[in-house]
């Protein structure tokens, strides 16, 4: 007669569905083979390690295919499979794609770094570190349970502190590894903060099951999830970069090695935005009076802090093009909070998030677009200013002519048509969800961000001071500006497609 013990050790072993677990599953596991790999490889064959981690990064990303057929979850409670800690929905799909697309041009932009760095960026760590991160940016959007998310978050952002910090000896990347580092730790404390609260008042750490509870919390524990809710979303703002946490930005972004800030600037907002959306609209919806006028609040006063720190910087200051470019970044994450905030007001949530997540894929386009061509101007003029892409046009005319169209886009300026569609897609969100006054402060920083992308663009095309200097574009660089145009151009012909892709059973 078999034991008592023999059942109840059956009925906790869960299934993995290995399919849909695939595409962070195969950039950690490119990422482990690479570190081993870099002890055997000699120093003058360092180049292969990259090149895996481009190709690790790249099946990561056509993992997705197969996917599309239908929703899938695993890790499923073995006494209710509706309820999983990982679910590759649309949503997860959609920011998975936006991740590893991401990651995969990130990387091509670092073949070209690291081969310029001179030994300064080891190799092997670099390519370990940056998959890593890619991995748990991948997991984080299909995380259903509140364990999960953190532990995603968290292997998101520990390797690109690291990342920020390699270059051996350079104490402006030292500095801005450091206060990257001390922002999001306390915004982890933060939110784990928040979480242990929101599981003491509800018991269950699984997102559909938090929704259903923390409705019918016990009068007593009621102030205890309210903390929760208000201790969570501070946490996720200072993920996403909104003001008044967003101080780290614009040094970070300088003293990163420039693919890197790349990577930041789309990966690390898919990661927050994919996260506050989860917590939000799958866990929190009940509490849309408390996180709705909050993240209102918070996109108006996020744009127009970015925009207005964007219009200061001088042209002529050491990395004003980064810092410019890090200012914006900051701008763009105030108008991605604002179909979050529409969707706690809207009758139809999906809709609003949709906004969110069709903005995301323009933005990360063309701001790894614009990245690339600045990759390319800071191989020869090392202090990356606004004023040294003037005349670029004469000695790069295909450069000049795409990053005056990424700069367009984020401007939302035709011919620049899927920039133009997503700040519509926006700014109808707003409206949509009776958030007048904020479609209307999301008007004023449209226009302010107009003088400063229209001057840098104009600079790209005047007469140059002196012989204009040629730039000699490697083929990882030039994979990567490509890439990005022709998806700009794409989607600039036909922007139904991302709409049509995004506003389809996100949750």
């Amino acid at each position: 007669m078999s034991s008592p013990a023999q059942p109840l050790a059956a009925s906790l072993v869960q299934s993995v569905d290995w399919l849909a677990i695939a595409p962070p599953t195969i950039a950690a596991v490119v990422g482990l083979l690479v570190l081993v790999a870099d002890l055997f490889v000699a120093e003058n064959r360092k180049t292969l390690l990259g090149w895996t981690s481009v190709v690790g990064l790249a099946a990561a990303t056509l993992m997705l295919l197969p996917l599309l057929d239908g929703d899938r979850s695993t890790f499923c409670l073995t006494g209710d499979a509706a309820v999983c800690s990982y679910t590759a929905d649309r949503f997860t799909l959609v920011i998975q794609f936006l991740v590893l697309g991401g990651a995969l041009l990130a990387a091509l932009l670092s073949v070209t770094a690291l081969k310029d760095a001179r030994k300064e960026l080891p190799e092997g760590e670099y390519w370990f570190l940056l998959l890593s991160s890619a991995a748990g940016a991948a997991l984080l959007p299909a995380s259903r349970d509140l364990a999960t998310l953190i532990v995603a978050l968290e292997v998101a952002s520990l390797p690109a502190f690291a990342l920020v910090g390699l270059r051996y000896g350079d104490r402006k990347s030292s500095e801005a590894a450091l206060k990257f580092f001390l922002s999001s730790v306390t915004a982890t404390a933060v939110s784990l903060m928040g979480i242990s609260f929101v599981y003491a008042s509800t018991g269950t750490l699984y997102l559909t099951q938090v929704a259903d509870r923390i409705q019918n919390v016990d009068g007593q524990l009621h102030t205890l999830a309210q903390t929760g809710v208000v201790l969570t979303l501070v946490g996720f703002a200072f993920k996403t970069a909104a003001v008044p946490f967003h101080f780290w930005v614009p040094d970070t972004y300088v003293g990163a090695p420039l693919p890197i800030a790349a990577y930041l600037s789309v990966i690390g907002k898919a990661v927050g935005f994919s996260g506050l959306i989860l917590v939000t609209v799958v866990a929190l919806p009940s509490y849309a009076d408390v996180w709705g006028p909050a993240l209102a609040a918070l996109a108006a006063l996020t744009m127009t802090v970015g925009n207005v720190g964007a219009l200061r910087q001088q042209a002529t200051r050491a990395y004003s093009a980064v810092r410019l470019l890090a200012w914006s970044s900051v701008g763009q994450a105030g108008y991605l909070l604002v179909p979050i905030a529409a969707a706690a007001y809207s009758g139809d949530a999906e809709k609003s998030i949709g906004s969110t997540v069709a903005y995301a894929l323009m933005y990360g386009a063309v701001n790894l677009g614009a990245f690339a061509v600045a990759a390319l101007v800071g191989r020869t003029k090392s202090l990356n200013r606004v004023s040294d892409y003037r005349g670029l046009y004469a000695s790069s005319p295909l450069s000049a002519l795409l990053l005056a169209f990424f700069l367009l886009c984020l401007a939302g300026l035709p011919p620049g048509i899927i920039g133009l569609f997503a700040k519509v897609t926006v700014f109808s969100a707003a409206v949509d969800a009776g958030l007048g006054w904020l479609a209307v402060i999301m008007a004023v920083n449209v226009v302010i961000a107009l003088f400063y992308y229209l001057q840098w663009t104009a600079l790209l095309f005047r007469a140059p001071e002196g012989e204009p200097e040629k730039h000699r574009v490697p083929a990882p660089l030039t994979a990567a500006i490509a890439l990005t145009g022709v998806l700009g151009i794409a989607l600039s012909g036909a922007p139904q497609l991302v709409l049509r892709f995004t506003d389809t059973a996100l949750f």
